[in-house]
């Protein structure tokens, strides 16, 4: 199978997805693999696999290396003289973190241009990409939630708060922008860096030493669910620490923990993905608190696909290729508007 990733985009979270793309091509083994890069201008550049280095792209010397390509109907071409030529591939893999790629844009151009790929459809990347519609989404499945509070850019900051808490910007991940406030002298400061990023912040209570465990995993004919993970703990991951995160390779550890909270991160899991997420690979980070579950965040295009939590991770991306969610296909045959012109002619 010939996959095309599709990384880069116009994000905060753009080196990371470069990051992501040349881990995949570490551990992807047994599929060919095609990259298609997308500057922070949104274009699209063909880069051969062995140029894929991080300073290809800080450098700028993908613009002399790569082929600039165009998303048409069914792909991705190069125009040339004598017309345009197809980049073949099976599938795309969107590989985009953050904006442009976990927002939904990718995803509307590839459903608009009848692309086949793996990635969160619309309607999940809307929702997994807006953290208090995460939380509003989890809550109607009964799978519990941290409490929140919702500031906007234009609040007051006349609120009482229990002190310490976590902001985190509403629509950004790999913790950009996140501060851990302990006392209200350090609220102004850290809600003026959340807003750098984003015009509404989520306020939450900071558990220091919380449980928290991840759950990598897809839906194609039956379940294929990772490991479950607890990941290291320092107070929070920062972006240094997750950037490297978001390179690793290696299969992780699996968490000893009982099997009856093993089953019921993994019942949560599955609410959670649902229908909503077919087609995907998603990470889902649990807290437990009091041995209740609660869902921290949806990651739906997690760092390299959370390639580390799984046994055989080749095998994962042809599961979900051979088993998307597909379009319906909308006949139009214009009966309506010659209903009208026949009766017009009638008439």
């Amino acid at each position: 199978m010939k996959i095309a990733i599709i990384f880069g985009g116009s994000s905060y979270e753009h080196e990371i997805s470069i990051v992501s793309a040349i881990t995949i091509k570490n551990v992807v083994k047994k599929h060919t693999l095609e990259f298609i890069f997308v500057d922070s201008n949104r274009e699209f550049y063909l880069i051969d696999a062995q140029d894929m280095k991080s300073k290809l792209f800080s450098s700028k010397e993908y613009l002399k290396k790569g082929k600039k390509l165009t998303l048409q109907k069914k792909g991705f071409f190069i125009t040339g003289l004598f017309g345009n030529k197809k980049i073949e591939f099976d599938i795309a893999l969107n590989l985009i973190h953050g904006r442009d790629g976990e927002d939904g844009k990718l995803a509307s151009l590839f459903e608009f241009f009848d692309v086949k790929y793996i990635g969160p459809r619309i309607e999940a990347s809307v929702i997994s990409f807006n953290k208090l519609y995460t939380k509003l989404y989890a809550q109607s499945l009964g799978v519990k939630t941290i409490d929140y509070r919702l500031v906007d850019i234009n609040d007051k900051r006349d609120f009482d708060l229990t002190y310490p808490v976590i902001i985190k910007p509403l629509r950004l991940g790999s913790s950009i922008g996140v501060s851990i406030v302990k006392s209200q002298d350090e609220l102004d400061y850290a809600l003026d860096v959340a807003f750098e990023f984003d015009e509404q912040v989520i306020i939450e209570p900071f558990i220091n030493g919380i449980k928290e465990y991840n759950l990598a995993g897809c839906f194609t004919q039956e379940w294929c669910l990772s490991i479950i993970e607890e990941p290291q703990k320092e107070e929070f991951l920062d972006f240094e620490k997750k950037y490297l995160d978001f390179a690793r390779d290696n299969r992780v550890s699996e968490v000893n923990i009982e099997n009856s909270l093993k089953e019921r991160i993994e019942e949560c899991f599955k609410g959670i993905y649902g229908s909503l997420f077919m087609g995907a690979i998603i990470r889902c980070d649990f807290f437990v608190i009091d041995d209740e579950v609660y869902l921290n965040e949806i990651n739906p295009i997690p760092g390299s696909l959370a390639n580390y939590l799984f046994d055989d991770f080749d095998k994962v991306l042809e599961e979900v290729a051979t088993n998307l969610p597909t379009q319906k296909n909308i006949k139009i045959d214009y009966l309506y508007i010659n209903n009208i012109q026949k009766a017009k002619g009638k008439a």
